[in-house]
């Protein structure tokens, strides 16, 4: 265990002062705007291109004893589901929705697996819904982009996150050009929490993250630790940035070797203590990264205890369809339609012969047949474009959401 006093030492963070006069837009109150007029200070970007850190031995120990798990939770998912009628492309699905979904919980927005499956059929009408349906695209975009990690690369995560959100389309895949802070409200900057730097330092700054994220000579988890924080710290985007960072984390993740086969639900072990995140984001920019590379040390082991449970529970669920399905043709179309259900716990028909490519016929009487054997169920209500959902599925992906609630308390 690390003492209070140990550091891991990144450049501090300086503060530039500048004067902001707020618009008259209408919308704020005499008070506020006098309250907003006045002086400010904000970050200005450190470099870490060229950071040569002193790694504390008890830190090395932890970011070890992480990574050992990150890496057997990867060949656990391949062990299980390969041994699980070839499931895995179907569960690295769920578990990158899962991840997308803690992620976007860090920023208070929330959504069941439930709402989260029907989102990804376009059944849903919640905004939030449809947010995180854009994390999951833009955690899509991150494992694919992940060989060439870059700040090209970063905007099309960015685009993918924010189309979803009609609100924030117009900044979708663009660096900022104006001013955001955290805290202080609409008008101004003065009292906030965090002031990210001015748009003209991103350009510099940006450059010199590229250079350090094309590191090898770092710890795995510690170099996206950092990067992490340096991503926050810069703030580069009008909104989204937190889930753009993570997603950048993930795409670290498989990019430096450490998970090859599937995605690993980091954001939930950060779920587990929101506040300790955040106070190592704070820490990391007075200049010490021990904070933030702790934090996601611990959000590995979490992550790789919780998810192997969660593939586990998918896992059985999946063998108890297949028991239900006893006599059933082998080759029969319902049989086919067992996997697909790991990654997509309700289903139309549409999606199925999207999905599996199979006609109209097929289609009916595979579902005649799973709703019949009690592997699926009814779930609109409705006589026309209706869904069906798989309960134990459904279930688990609960189970594993109320597992990472408890983490926190």
């Amino acid at each position: 265990m690390l003492s209070d006093h140990t550091a891991l030492e990144v450049p501090v963070a300086v503060r530039e002062r500048r004067v902001w006069r707020p618009r008259e837009t209408g919308y704020y109150s005499r008070r506020e705007l006098e309250r907003q007029s006045g002086e400010y200070e904000a970050i200005i970007p450190i470099s870490l291109a060229g950071w040569r850190p002193s790694i504390p031995a008890a830190l090395v120990a932890e970011l070890e004893d992480a990574t050992a798990a990150l890496v057997d939770f990867d060949s656990y998912a391949d062990r299980r589901l390969s041994a699980a009628s070839g499931t895995l492309g179907p569960m690295s699905a769920i578990l990158l929705r899962s991840e997308s979904a803690s992620s976007s919980q860090i920023e208070r927005l929330t959504s069941s697996a439930r709402q989260l499956a029907l989102a990804e059929l376009g059944e849903a009408s919640g905004a939030n819904s449809r947010t995180v349906v854009g994390n999951v695209r833009a955690m899509e975009a991150a494992l694919a982009l992940a060989d060439r990690l870059d700040a090209a690369a970063i905007l099309q995560m960015h685009e993918a996150l924010l189309s979803h959100q009609e609100d924030m389309a117009e900044y979708a895949g663009r660096w900022r050009d104006e001013l955001v802070w955290i805290g202080a409200g609409d008008a101004g900057p003065i009292g906030a929490e965090f002031v990210a730097p001015h748009p003209e330092h991103l350009s510099a700054a940006l450059a010199d993250f590229e250079r350090f994220i094309a590191r090898d000579d770092l710890p795995v988890l510690l170099h996206v630790a950092v990067a992490h924080a340096q991503f926050e710290t810069l703030h580069p985007f009008v909104d989204g940035n937190g889930r753009t960072g993570r997603a950048v984390a993930q795409a670290m993740l498989k990019a430096k070797g450490l998970v090859a086969r599937t995605t690993v639900p980091i954001s939930s072990g950060l779920l587990v203590d929101i506040d300790s995140y955040f106070d190592a984001l704070t820490a990391f920019r007075a200049g010490d990264a021990l904070p933030i590379a702790r934090r996601f040390a611990l959000a590995a082991l979490a992550a790789a205890a919780t998810g192997m449970t969660l593939i586990d529970d998918l896992a059985a669920a999946l063998e108890g369809a297949y028991e239900k399905l006893a006599g059933v043709r082998s080759d029969a179309a319902a049989r086919r339609v067992l996997p697909v259900l790991i990654g997509q716990p309700i289903v139309n028909a549409t999606y199925l012969r999207s999905t599996l490519g199979l006609n109209e016929v097929a289609v009916k009487r595979a579902l005649d047949t799973l709703v019949a054997r009690g592997v699926l169920v009814e779930s609109s209500g409705r006589r026309r474009n209706r869904t069906w959902a798989q309960p134990e599925m459904l279930a688990a992906l609960d189970a594993y959401a109320r597992r990472v609630r408890r983490g926190r308390r």
